[in-house]
């Protein structure tokens, strides 16, 4: 029993130790045949050996990704690595126990090659000691970690015993520069670069260098100059004493200008030659007598003081005011060499025979002003600074009466535009001319005035200072004297240019059978260049298909749409440039309402009284005679004078006797020629005053004289009548007989009350009928009576 329990304790030892012994390692070693960095594209083999027991393993490749393998014994597996290109990392794993598994990364690369183009400098830093800096070309990438070491060799001044005495070795800390302490003493030197890494070592060549052709002062130090307007002293600091300076400066976007070299040693130079009211840089190097220039030192900038400017204002004007009581100076900012300072602001001067001088100051942020408009008046400008004012730009009568005051335009004036520019040329003048002046601004807007000035023998100009998909406008200004100028405008001119945008901003109003289309302009923006028209779609959405398009110049804001009928319409708007059409905007639906039916009832219902008052009264034969008369004596410039008839020639001669032709027909229509039935006219004399008793049998007829023609089929030619004239009796002949005439006057008594609202003397006696053929010679109608109270 005790022998059983000293076993089983044995067993539970080894197994607690074979545990302990497998937890934490691992089962296997993993080992690459051409080690851990490999030649790129190289092939080779990895090993897995079993480190315990025998197990069963398993390579892995990146991502666990199982490889197969080859089996070389019972302990060692292996796994061929074929023309490798990039690193890698390997596993080997033994699935049969629990143990960790094995792995190796392994990294690709070249050997190192010769370092090339060896270039070595000697910074001098004391008489006793300076460094040799050199720098080198190593080669291509071997993408390995790589040891590069600078090697140098010296010989002291007593170098004639031996070619080497002492060597120094500087390890690299940058892949392609090292440098070295020298002592003072060394006159020459050898130097080469030593790379390595683990697939191998290169050397580059030997260099040699003599110290005095190699050698350079440390880098100076500046100090802050000091300037006055034209000139800048700068204080130089360098450690050891040098035989040359060279200073170098510029403004900010010029190029660097050197002063000349300094052959002695001295500690502040001075620049001269300077703008004023310029910011300048400066810069220094030095050298020995002999060797190489330093570095440049770190440049320092300082500005030079003011100076009043020195050039007058470049100034021009706008078109004066619709009202000509203002005129609108601009001119432009002046350069920073011109201005020599800081423009603090402007001063304009209106000088007048008559008023004398207004003086005002403006603000530098401005660039135009605007003076009360005078023919005679002189326009001054200047610019100031601290130091004091330019010289003053006039604006003279030559300017403001140059609109009053102008020959012909300039003949073919050409614009070419590209994509930056434009470029208008003219022909030449014949008269001599003193200069000439070209304006041009966004179309609509003067406030961004620019113009630029040419010389007499000038006749074209680059424009550059244009914005694609902008229209201008302007013009050219040829000068002659003080008194004559050509003015030639131009517009309709942009570089890039593209069809619009954007859509007009539109508004309808509908006034009765029309519409009127308003619209606000198309930001300038979103033109797109010069507009050429406008357009309107106008469509009847009650006739579909029945579609209206009218074109309106780009200069106009509305546009009226006439003899619309009723119904719903859509109507939207676009805008075109010479590259084509823009978008269209949203449609606008409006309504052209027909006429009101109650309108139309009201309308009947008013007019149906007054047609049947006018039926009845129509109908009634004494209503029809008085507007017969009415519209006969109206028509004045229609119906001549019978006055002017054969007939009443004839009565002045004759008075009392009237040869009146009467043309009977017989049963057969035949016609006959007959004797003239003569008729006696009796001369009554006019009443100089009429009693009470001689009122009431009057005449109710007014004092007016009628002749009726006889008709073909009248049988009687006796009948008589009389009317009451200042100088005669005339006969009234009726074509229709005694008889009518009696009916006729019944008719009218019967009548007389129910035409009570016509005048009291009732000239409407008979219903005229007119009979046979009515001719002036026989018709005689006196129209005055009607109106006793006109002037004919």
């Amino acid at each position: 029993m005790a022998t059983l329990s000293h076993t089983w304790t044995i067993l539970t030892a080894v197994t607690v130790l074979t545990v302990q012994l497998c937890e934490g390692k691992t089962c296997c070693n993993l080992e690459s045949g051409a080690g851990i960095d490999v030649l790129l594209g190289s092939s080779f083999k990895i090993y897995c050996t079993s480190v315990m027991v025998a197990c069963r393993k398993e390579f892995y490749g990146q991502n666990n990704a199982p490889l197969p393998h080859k089996v070389l014994n019972s302990t060692t597996i292996y796994y061929d690595v074929v023309n490798i290109t990039e690193k890698k990392t390997y596993s080997c794993k033994c699935l049969s126990s629990g143990c960790d598994s094995c792995g190796q990364d392994l990294s690709t690369g070249y050997p190192p090659e010769c370092p090339k183009n060896i270039s070595c400098t000697y910074e001098v830093k004391n008489s006793d000691s300076g460094d040799v800096f050199c720098s080198w070309d190593r080669g291509r990438d071997t993408f390995l970690k790589n040891d590069l070491t600078l090697e140098m060799r010296i010989l002291s001044k007593n170098h004639t015993h031996g070619p080497m005495l002492d060597s120094f070795s500087s390890k690299a800390t940058a892949q392609r520069s090292a440098s070295v302490a020298v002592p003072g003493s060394v006159l020459m030197i050898s130097v080469w670069v030593h790379a390595k890494n683990a697939l191998g070592s290169a050397a580059s060549i030997h260099k040699n260098y003599t110290l005095s052709d190699i050698k350079m002062p440390s880098t100076p130090v500046l100090r802050q100059p000091d300037c006055t307007s034209q000139e800048c002293i700068i204080t130089v600091e360098q450690p050891v004493m040098t035989q040359h300076l060279e200073i170098q400066y510029r403004a900010d976007t010029q190029t660097w200008t050197s002063s000349p070299d300094s052959v002695v040693q001295i500690k502040s130079v001075q620049v001269a030659s300077l703008e004023p009211y310029t910011l300048y840089h400066f810069r220094v190097r030095s050298k020995f007598s002999t060797g190489l220039w330093s570095l440049w030192s770190a440049s320092i900038s300082n500005w030079t003081e003011e100076e009043a400017p020195a050039k007058e204002l470049d100034v021009w004007y706008a078109e004066p005011a619709s009202d000509f009581r203002s005129l609108t100076v601009y001119w432009k900012e002046l350069s920073i060499s011109a201005a020599k300072g800081k423009i603090l602001s402007y001063r304009v001067r209106v000088y007048s025979p008559n008023s004398g001088q207004n003086i005002t100051n403006v603000s530098a942020e401005a660039r135009s002003y605007s003076v009360p408009f005078c023919a005679e008046c002189e326009v001054s400008v200047w610019a100031c600074n601290s130091k004091g004012s330019s010289p003053p730009a006039y604006i003279t009568s030559e300017y403001t009466k140059v609109k009053l005051r102008h020959l012909d335009p300039l003949q073919d004036v050409h614009k070419v535009a590209d994509n930056l520019s434009i470029t208008l040329s003219w022909r030449k003048p014949y008269a001599a001319v003193r200069r000439s002046v070209v304006e041009w601004f966004p179309k609509g807007h003067t406030m961004e005035l620019r113009w630029v000035g040419l010389g007499r023998n000038e006749n074209h100009v680059v424009i550059t200072d244009v914005k694609p998909f902008e229209c201008y406008e302007g013009a050219v200004y040829v000068f002659y004297n003080k008194s004559s100028v050509r003015r030639t405008r131009f517009t309709g001119v942009t570089t890039l240019e593209s069809a619009p945008a954007a859509v007009p901003s539109v508004q309808e109003t509908v006034e009765g059978k029309q519409v009127r289309v308003t619209w606000a302009e198309i930001p300038r923006g979103q033109r797109g260049g010069c507009l050429t028209n406008y357009n309107i779609y106008l469509e009847n959405q009650d006739n579909q298909g029945h579609r209206k398009h009218y074109s309106i110049q780009a200069s106009q804001r509305v546009h009226v749409i006439k003899d619309l009928s009723s119904g719903t319409y859509t109507l939207c708007m676009t805008a075109s440039t010479a590259k084509g059409e823009g978008p269209a905007g949203k449609p606008i639906t409006f309504f052209m309402q027909q006429e009101s039916q109650l309108s139309l009832l009201v309308m009947c219902a008013v007019a149906a009284p007054i047609v049947i008052v006018l039926v009845c009264l129509y109908h009634s034969s004494a209503v029809k005679q008085r507007f017969w008369v009415y519209f006969q004596c109206l028509m004045l410039d229609i119906v001549p004078d019978p006055a002017n008839s054969k007939w009443a020639k004839e009565c002045i001669q004759d008075k009392g006797k009237m040869n009146l032709q009467l043309q009977l027909s017989n049963s057969s229509g035949a016609e006959e020629e007959e004797e003239p039935i003569l008729v006696d006219v009796e001369e009554l004399p006019r009443p100089t005053s009429l009693s009470p008793e001689t009122e009431t049998v009057t005449v109710l007829y007014p004092r007016t004289t009628y002749i009726k023609s006889f008709s073909h089929d009248s049988d009687s030619s006796d009948l008589r009548q009389t009317s009451m004239d200042t100088n005669s009796t005339v006969d009234y002949i009726s074509s229709h007989g005694a008889g009518i005439m009696d009916e006729e006057e019944e008719e009218e008594e019967e009548e007389e009350e129910m035409l009570g609202f016509f005048p009291s003397h009732n000239i409407f006696i008979e219903q005229l009928e007119f009979g046979g053929k009515l001719t002036l010679n026989a018709v005689k109608i006196d129209c005055g009576d009607f109106f006793p109270n006109s002037v004919f």
